[in-house]
């Protein structure tokens, strides 16, 4: 009997030891309820991660597997839904990550324009998406999607310049059309928003879609600008610095790349105006916080 009780009392203590081990990390990785925009080091691609208590936004997913290092290093491990995923266009530096994510979390929603790819790993990507139970929107200008206390506000492609400039081959939401322009010029521009900080999200936008988007005179002052095109000479201009007049510009690049980004151009229209340069190539993640009021860079 007494044997019997020693090794009951035993299995009692080591499940009393579990479940305090588990609440002092659940505690312990319990997510801040402040946002953290993290610009994942995925290499020569995209991918960046939103997070605010446990509400997730994932903007890009990179070409392969590394987005799921960042996802596991800033998500709760026992939290296995995100609340929307952004694909910015279907090029394989930005979706590629995404089939894994779909496979391996639960996501409520994906915000993805409707230009087809071509590629085998885009049909792969439209399957698993399609084989779960995925709410899958296709943006408009200014749509607004608000996650808590999270603005989401959709600034680009227009509704007119995706009629005009692609053709429909489908019924299907992701995939239905094609065009002849650079799948660049579809990119999702978004604008996020906490509070009194703004972030501007811009894919992989050249300079006419940046004068257009211009504009159309719905974006101003932002705290953080995510530089299109990896750093490309293409991509950022003056114009759009003098418009938005971001404190932190934030490069996801892949080190030692063969297309050489960031060019030499793009860090000097950054530095001539004393903007504040974060790359991944060079920090590995890149994490700046905001309470809505003031941000930092976390290290």
């Amino acid at each position: 009997m007494w044997s019997f009780m020693t090794y009951k009392t035993k299995i009692i203590l080591a499940l009393l030891v579990l479940v305090a081990a588990t609440t002092w990390l659940a505690v312990y990785f319990y997510p801040e309820k402040r946002l953290h925009l993290i610009a994942c080091d995925v290499g020569q691609g995209d991918a960046i991660l939103v997070t605010y208590g446990t509400t997730q936004i994932l903007v890009d997913g990179g070409e392969g597997r590394d987005v799921l290092d960042c996802l596991s290093k800033h998500i709760p491990f026992w939290d296995r839904t995100i609340e929307l995923v952004v694909l910015t266009h279907p090029q394989k530096d930005h979706f590629g990550g995404l089939i894994d994510v779909f496979r391996r979390y639960k996501v409520g929603h994906f915000l993805a324009n409707s230009l087809d790819s071509g590629s085998q790993e885009y049909e792969v990507l439209k399957s698993v998406v399609g084989g779960g139970s995925t709410d899958v929107i296709n943006p408009t200008s200014s749509m607004m999607l608000g996650l808590g206390l999270i603005r989401l506000e959709v600034v680009w492609p227009t509704e007119e310049f995706s009629l005009a400039n692609s053709r429909s081959t489908s019924g299907n939401v992701l995939g239905a059309t094609t065009t002849t322009r650079d799948p660049n010029d579809f990119s999702i521009v978004t604008v996020l928003r906490l509070g009194e900080f703004d972030a501007l999200l811009t894919g992989d936008i050249g300079p006419k879609i940046i004068d257009r988007i211009l504009e159309t005179g719905t974006i101003g002052d932002m705290e953080y600008i995510k530089i299109p095109h990896h750093g490309s000479k293409n991509g950022l201009t003056d114009n759009l610095l003098r418009f938005t007049d971001p404190e932190v510009a934030v490069i996801s690049v892949g080190e030692k790349n063969r297309y050489g980004h960031p060019h030499k151009e793009t860090l000097e229209i950054l530095g001539y105006r004393d903007i504040k340069i974060l790359r991944t190539d060079k920090m590995g993640d890149v994490v700046v916080v905001s309470d809505g009021e003031k941000w930092w860079v976390k290290n």
